[in-house]
């Protein structure tokens, strides 16, 4: 079997195998979009539509289980629901991330990106990325959904190998923005700052990606989106504000916190994820 760690194994190889497994075992030849689900965002799933299957994630050639709390460790293919306005449309399918490798694992890029490179040789065209992430601006309180405008990449790498040179203009799509913005005309917009982690950042660090022009920061996303982009996918970004930064309140940060604030908001912000994907 192709794998992941061998620097001679095109990554794309085990893309395929994993789709290939992934048609077999659901049943479903062709996923039009794909989610990947970061804290907060997990329950969206249940309200996309019918769950066609659901399979381990680390039974799918390629993946891991989830080394994060707050993240599923399963995979699953759902029939998305027709929205009210067209009830006759066509059987449409989402092929659901429910966890992601970080970079901060340790485990190399290849992984961090493998999910969003299997969506789109199972045939996505669209990509909706996820997360969690603390904010820099004191009118986003924890609970709030932000649309990712474009991100800064302070990860040092990137999931592009070789002389593969991708235009990231317009990397978070305005078309998907402003579909989102149908369904929730209040959802602000922001620059998303991915560091490293797995330590949280500074305050000095938080203050410098405000000075680059960041409004949020976290610790996963950006590698997906560029991977997204050279596979081909049109890619929506959603993050969750589920604390203020460090510095900005002087108050110590921890991953409970995190997911805390994501049990919360879970339900609106599902809801609110699951009415855009139905919209697309």
């Amino acid at each position: 079997m192709a794998d992941l760690d061998d620097p001679m194994t095109d990554p794309f190889d085990v893309a395929r195998l994993a789709a290939q497994y992934l048609a077999e075992v659901t049943g479903v030849a062709q996923h039009d979009v794909a989610l990947v689900l970061g804290s907060g965002w997990g329950g969206a799933a249940d309200l996309l539509g019918e769950t066609v299957a659901e399979v381990p994630s680390h039974e799918v050639p390629g993946f891991m289980a989830p080394a994060v709390v707050g993240h599923v460790g399963t995979i699953r293919s759902i029939r998305i629901a027709a929205p009210d306005a067209a009830p006759d449309a066509p059987a449409r399918h989402a092929l659901v991330l429910g966890s992601r490798t970080h970079l901060y694992e340790g485990k190399g890029v290849r992984p961090v990106v493998h999910g969003v490179r299997t969506a789109a040789v199972a045939g996505a065209r669209t990509v909706v990325l996820t997360n969690g992430c603390g904010g820099l601006n004191p009118a986003w309180g924890p609970g709030t959904p932000v649309l990712i405008r474009d991100h800064i990449n302070l990860t040092a790498t990137s999931p592009l190998e070789g002389a593969t040179f991708v235009d990231l203009t317009d990397l978070y799509s305005p078309r998907l923005r402003d579909l989102a913005r149908t369904v929730d005309p209040s959802l602000d917009e922001g620059v998303y700052v991915q560091f490293r982690g797995p330590h949280y950042e500074t305050p000095a660090e938080v203050r410098m990606a405000g000075r680059l022009g960041g409004d949020l920061v976290g610790m996963s996303t950006t590698l997906e989106a560029i991977a997204a982009r050279h596979a081909g996918l049109e890619v929506l970004g959603l993050s969750l504000v589920t604390n203020l930064a460090a510095g900005i309140t002087g108050e110590p940060l921890s991953h409970g916190e995190v997911i805390e604030a994501g049990r919360e908001a879970g339900p609106r912000i599902s809801a609110l994820l699951a009415k855009i994907v139905q919209a697309l």
